[in-house]
């Protein structure tokens, strides 16, 4: 087994993540667990076009989704790709912090078109909710009908879990989710955070950090920063505490420190080891092993778990290889264990890596090519995926830190064992990272959008 715990902190980052894990996946030719019972198939299939070749059905149309779709179509022009995503209007979670700060518009996360990437990549958007999986059938189940597929690749992104922060009755979750969200899953969630930052006149404001492999280990920090900054420049009586449920800031903490010693002493107060064991939202009251912490409004952010669309469609790895209910696919080539037809990507996978935009994206980049080969009866190569990510902390003028990390998989344990030997970390914050940051982000949206 791998310390996921022990992983993250290697190679100099500090990242106290908090979760154990294990080795992430076995061979393609594995015996696999028997798949869940199969999806009723409705028998009335979706409205699309007879496949012209293979067909290649993405599920998921974040960060992971796209860019398989794009790039699978460009190394094997013979796929038919469907992308299946329930949303009609993209938005994005990257730099969404930005946008609470009014360092970009909220045009920057939403005016992407799910139907422009479509056209532009010469594959078919397919707005609508995936229900069931048919493996032994090669059909996915939707709410507008049935799909037969040649390949399956499912990108769903998290779920929060609420219970692992002490929130386990249904009317204490929807409450959480509705008033305080975590801002790291739904567009929605960004825009109630949005207001909130905005119209924050003064107090307590908390911001969570989860403890395990959450979705961007750095965004609650920068977000805290950021929020920070505006008390600051506003000049209000307020502050930001950080409750962490880690030793320690979980990357770039170097440069998240002297923020928070050199720009925000007195606004920020950063508490770690302080993992949330139950919330009540009438009191606005946060309970730690420690402490009781009355607050005047929140953004908290629960442990994560892959999509729960995983789960309902039978595919989870056993407890052993995840504590986040992920699924059980190969470490390698992301197939599901003994089944060469379905994979999973993005960050309802096991793997240790960050689960972050440009993660995603480049780890993504090599799914295509898998795919592309395997379709041609052909394998490839391992390729360790990108982790490059900038924290802005400091609005006013913007500055930023940033970290650009590779991986090791070792062969012998079957799994990813820790950070190359290249990865760097720049904690010395400044303007020129904090555009930077922008340019980053035009060229994620640049990769998934246009042709």
């Amino acid at each position: 087994m791998s310390d996921r715990r022990g992983f993250l902190k290697s190679s100099g980052l500090a990242l106290a993540a908090g979760a154990t894990g294990v080795a992430v996946g076995t061979t393609g030719c594995a015996t696999a667990a028997a798949p869940a019972a199969p999806a009723v198939v409705t028998g009335r299939l979706a409205a699309l076009p007879q496949a012209r070749g293979p067909r290649l059905v993405v599920v998921g149309g974040g960060t992971s989704g796209l860019t398989i779709a794009k790039y699978a179509k460009k190394e094997f022009p013979r796929f038919d790709v469907v992308l299946v995503e329930k949303r009609d209007m993209y938005s994005s979670c990257f730099t969404s912090n930005l946008w609470y700060a009014g360092l970009i518009t909220l045009e920057n996360l939403a005016n992407h078109s799910f139907l422009d990437a479509a056209v532009n990549n010469h594959y078919t958007y397919f707005n609508a909710t995936v229900t069931g999986l048919d493996r032994a059938g090669k059909t996915l189940v939707t709410s507008e009908g049935d799909i037969k597929y040649d390949y399956l690749v499912i990108a769903p992104g998290i779920s929060y879990d609420y219970d692992k922060i002490g929130v386990s009755d249904i009317d204490s979750k929807t409450a959480l989710r509705q008033v305080y969200p975590g801002g790291f899953v739904s567009p929605t969630e960004h825009v109630t955070l949005h207001r909130k930052i905005r119209e924050f006149e003064g107090g307590t404001f908390v911001q969570t950090v989860p403890g395990g492999n959450y979705r961007c280990l750095p965004a609650p920090y920068e977000r805290a920063c950021l929020i920070a900054s505006l008390i600051k420049k506003n000049k209000l009586k307020g502050k930001v505490v950080i409750l962490d449920a880690n030793p320690d800031v979980t990357i770039k903490a170097k440069g998240f420190h002297a923020a928070f010693d050199e720009l925000y002493t007195g606004i920020i107060d950063y508490k770690p080891n302080s993992a949330v064991k139950g919330v009540d939202v009438a009191r606005r009251t946060i309970e730690t092993d420690f402490d009781s912490v009355q607050f005047d409004d929140a953004a908290i952010y629960p442990n994560v778990r892959a999509s729960t669309l995983i789960e309902q469609l039978g595919l989870l790895a056993p407890a052993t290889k995840s504590n986040q209910k992920e699924a059980d696919i190969d470490t390698r080539f992301y197939n599901i264990v003994g089944d060469t037809s379905v994979y999973v990507t993005g960050d309802s996978r096991p793997h240790p890596y960050s689960k972050s935009a440009n993660t995603s994206n480049t780890e993504a980049h090599y799914v295509a090519k898998v795919l592309a080969a395997r379709a041609q009866g052909r394998e490839i190569a391992w390729s360790t995926p990108e982790t490059i990510c900038y924290s802005v902390v400091n609005a006013f003028p913007m500055q930023a830190i940033s970290v650009k990390a590779h991986y090791v998989y070792d062969a012998g344990k079957d799994a990813i064992t820790g950070f190359s030997p290249d990865t760097q970390v720049f904690e010395n914050r400044d303007a020129a990272k904090g555009q930077a940051t922008l340019e980053w982000a035009k060229g994620l949206y640049r990769d998934m959008f246009n042709a």
